[in-house]
């Protein structure tokens, strides 16, 4: 992970049966699992047995076996049944089960049909001579929302597969992943430019007329009377000014609402989280911690429409050494190195630091002011052996994750390196009472500071209410329209819940709930983020918001204005007026009145080019409204 080594995978092969030991090691989450799989004659799996441990620790057990031609599985979240000779994706198998399905599928001709339903199919993308092995990139497609490649080395064995953010590659082979990532970007980028010139739709003149919109305004939080936006280029040259409708796109709203465009404040950017993105209307969205070789790159296709995706807000992941390091190659432990760290970023004209939990509390302050001194935004976790408050104290601008500030009253967790930042609020946080006078001392501290909350809700709604065999509650609204294999990974559940915590971890959520609500009603700003699914994920976000009792016209202003103006973009973006960017939405229905109806968006304009939502979900395999 990052290049730096996390976990292992080791296979036996004897004859048709292969046994695979699996696990990483991610700041304390990670799978270890134990996988013994027997071949037919064509290579694909005939039984399969997986015993161990998921991402989040949970035990898992998965059974796969087939018998007088029919096939069966029962894994911790689903059981099913099927026609032998499919090839079954499991729930919880290693990696080294691609090159099991990519082997047997070159033997099959290039596709199978896979359990419960749908096709897989093989193609060849490339290869490489890696000092004296020589490796063949194949693409995979009807696994996900698109295609992925792996590499096989000449006897067809799996060798690698590899992304920036993490890889698998046969050991002794680690510096070579890096030439292999290029090659695949390389692919990866001429697919994404054909998909951005196949759905970018440049309107007729460089000019857009859209009429019969209903606007929403983030200020005042109301909707205009049906009336007339006129866009120039990128830019909205009027609104409400009846205009020569010539040589330009003609759009009737039909009284339909028209919103800014949506900011997602907190992602970790990949190249089909630009196409989810604008599918759901986020128009503008910051990245916390990336590659920055990788996010720097798609920030400019984006921006030069080579790439479908919004704006991208940048923001640096600095940790600190040890066990529990984040995912970046970034390290500081001490202040020569947290400055060499700031002045790269801010060399690359990055906005934000983002402090993350192996950081040395000591030398936040340090971290905090020279930041400040370059311009630059700081937020992030709170570093282990540190609290909340201190943090506020020593110069943080914001906040990432509810739990955290959760954490800033219960003191003797102190090593929120570990999964402790999860478990125990999950444990715990039902008890507090946020009308104590810490909790409110804490209020008045955040916002004296002027401290702002980026509470992504929707990743803990997940870990804390999702249960084993039932589709995550963030996700349920969405799922029927989802492929048959991505449907599958939603029934997983969260975080082991111990016996007879069930409600407990379901009152903790709402206390969290209960927090952002407090938050709001203290005067302290809250931004919607989601360190979750692009796109889909921000819709439950904003539901969240609504739950928790903040009115949604105010949730609306929270996703539209209050980002662009904490990030200095109010003059450009954030509302529908003459002189700013051309960013915004048509929503089929009123999420004024019902949040909900933000899952409805029928056009996206971004920087005065035209986005048709059905023509993204259809390309991603995902079922059109």
């Amino acid at each position: 992970m990052a290049s730096n080594t996390a976990g292992s995978q080791v296979v036996h092969r004897n004859g048709n049966e292969l046994t695979v030991d699996y696990e990483f090691n991610d700041r304390g989450r990670g799978p270890k699992t134990h996988t013994v799989m027997h071949l037919d004659a064509r290579g694909v799996p005939e039984s399969v047995e997986i015993t161990g441990n998921d991402y989040l620790k949970q035990p898992i057990e998965e059974h796969f076996d087939t018998t007088n031609g029919v096939a069966s599985w029962k894994n911790t979240s689903e059981s099913g049944h099927g026609n032998a000779g499919a090839y079954y994706p499991t729930m919880y198998g290693p990696p080294e089960e691609v090159g099991v399905l990519a082997k047997a599928l070159l033997a099959a001709g290039g596709s199978l049909p896979v359990l419960p339903s749908g096709t897989v199919a093989i193609r060849k993308t490339g290869e490489a001579d890696l000092h004296g092995t020589h490796v063949t990139a194949y693409e995979l497609s009807g696994l996900g929302l698109q295609p992925f490649e792996i590499w096989l080395d000449d006897h067809q064995n799996f060798f690698a597969s590899v992304s920036a953010w993490s890889s698998t590659i046969r050991e002794g082979f680690e510096a070579d992943a890096k030439q292999l990532i290029e090659q695949e970007e390389a692919r990866g980028h001429a697919r994404t430019a054909e998909l951005a010139k196949k759905y970018t739709h440049t309107p007729a003149g460089n000019r857009i007329v859209v009429t019969n919109a209903r606007i929403f305004d983030p200020r005042t939080m109301k909707l205009s009377e049906p009336t007339t936006i006129v866009v120039e280029g990128n830019r909205i040259a009027s609104v409400g000014t009846p205009t020569e409708r010539n040589a330009a796109e003609l759009i009737d709203a039909q009284g339909k609402v028209v919103l800014p465009g949506l900011w997602d404040m907190h992602q970790h950017f990949s190249e089909i989280d630009g196409l989810l993105d604008i599918a759901s209307g986020v128009t503008s969205a910051r990245d916390l911690g990336n590659d920055s070789d990788t996010v720097m790159d798609l920030k400019q296709k984006f921006e030069s429409g080579a790439a479908i995706g919004p704006r991208i807000s940048l923001a640096g992941l600095v940790d600190g050494r040890g066990p529990y390091k984040g995912p970046t190659n970034i390290l500081a432990d001490n202040e020569e190195e947290a400055k060499k760290a700031i002045d790269f970023f801010a060399g690359r004209h990055y906005e934000g630091l983002k402090i993350y939990s192996s950081i040395k509390p000591e030398l936040v302050p340090f971290m905090a002011k020279y930041a400040h001194s370059k311009g630059m935004r700081v937020s992030g976790h709170i570093p282990a052996f540190m609290t909340a408050s201190q943090a506020v104290d020593a110069g943080y601008d914001e906040i990432q994750h509810v739990n955290m500030l959760l954490l800033n009253f219960m003191p003797d967790v102190k090593d929120t390196r570990t999964p402790a930042r999860f478990t125990e609020v999950a444990k715990r946080a039902a008890d507090l009472d946020l009308n104590s006078p810490e909790v409110q001392a804490f209020f008045a501290k955040l916002k004296a500071h002027n401290t702002v909350s980026d509470p992504t809700l929707v990743a803990f709604e997940g870990m804390f209410t999702a249960r084993n065999g039932s589709v995550s509650p963030s996700y349920a609204m969405v799922a029927d329209r989802f492929p048959a294999q991505l449907r599958r990974g939603l029934l997983t559940g969260g975080l082991p819940v111990p016996d007879g915590m069930d409600e407990r971890y379901r009152a903790s959520f709402q206390k969290m709930l209960d927090m952002v609500k407090a938050l709001r009603d203290h005067g302290i700003r809250i931004v919607a983020g989601t360190d979750d699914f692009a796109g889909f994920a921000l819709d439950r976000e904003l539901e969240l918001y609504v739950k928790a009792g903040i009115p949604a016209p105010e949730v609306l202003s929270i996703a539209t204005l209050r980002p662009a103006q904490i990030l200095k973009r109010e003059q450009n973006l954030g509302t529908i007026e003459a002189g700013k960017l051309a960013d915004f939405i048509i929503v089929n229905g009123d999420p004024t009145q019902n949040i909900s109806d933000i899952r409805h968006v029928a056009t996206v304009v971004k920087d005065g080019k035209i986005f048709n939502p059905k023509e993204l979900w259809t390309e991603l395999g995902i079922a059109p409204e």
